[in-house]
């Protein structure tokens, strides 16, 4: 399967609408935007001065998972992306239960996508 395809497939092997892809990008975007927890880090630059690109390559790893992950997927390995990436790329360890809630915010966001609701 081309690079093309793999984005815009759904797990049951059906291609999703067009332009999916980007509006699911646009969509983890705007969830981690207004993620109180990332945009202090980001704010503080907890995670260096290039912490702001770290939050960008947060946004990529999260849309990969979504769109290349060949196994069913769980909110708790989100949950567990989310958590390692706090902690290795801002050294930030965040316990307020935000992260369960974005995850949950991102899998709801992802399967409103797999079915055109975007």
């Amino acid at each position: 399967m081309d690079e093309d395809n793999r984005v815009n497939a759904t797990p049951s092997g059906q291609k999703a609408p067009p332009n999916t892809a980007s509006h699911l990008q646009e969509g983890i975007a705007l969830l981690l935007s207004r993620w109180n927890g990332l945009q202090m880090a980001i704010e503080n630059q907890w995670g260096g001065h290039d912490s702001l690109q770290k939050s960008q390559q947060l946004a990529s790893d999260i849309f990969s998972w979504f769109t290349q992950s060949k196994a069913k997927l769980h909110v708790e390995d989100l949950e567990n992306l989310l958590h390692e990436n706090m902690l290795l790329s801002f050294n930030t360890e965040i316990e307020d239960g935000s992260i369960e809630e974005i995850a949950e915010q991102l899998m709801v966001l992802h399967e409103e996508f797999l079915h055109g609701n975007h």
